[in-house]
């Protein structure tokens, strides 16, 4: 199925996404954690949209987007859209177009609290 192209989306979960739509969910290097990529990267690379889900910061306070993944790639340029506790978020051409967001929360603060750029939307952003 995922190797033949018949899957249109695909939701994983990440440790991180870049601001490229690269996607991190495998092995953090810790020591009790488990080095394989599993079926994730059949996943990511064979669906037709990838969509991760995720919470915006880890348990540190750290975003779990970035500019670049710091953790071994499962995709490259694969994710299409990201889904967080705070935010939806699109991929694009021309970077990070935040969809949607929790009432009260400005673009400028989560743009602070997930440490890229982020825009709204315009008629002429592409999409993935």
């Amino acid at each position: 199925m995922m190797r033949g192209g018949h899957v249109d989306i695909c939701v994983l979960g990440a440790f991180q996404v870049s601001v490229r739509g690269d996607l991190a969910n495998w092995h953090t290097g810790e020591a009790d954690a488990i080095p394989a990529v599993g079926g994730a990267m059949d996943l990511a690379s064979g669906a037709r949209r990838t969509y991760v889900m995720i919470e915006l910061l880890t348990k540190s306070g750290q975003s779990k987007i970035a500019e670049r993944c710091t953790y071994a790639l499962t995709g490259a340029e694969c994710v299409s859209r990201v889904y967080t506790d705070l935010a939806v978020i699109e991929v694009t051409p021309q970077g990070l177009v935040v969809l949607d967001r929790v009432e009260g929360l400005t673009l400028a603060e989560l743009s602070a609290l997930a440490g890229v750029p982020l825009r709204e939307p315009s008629s002429n952003v592409g999409t993935r």
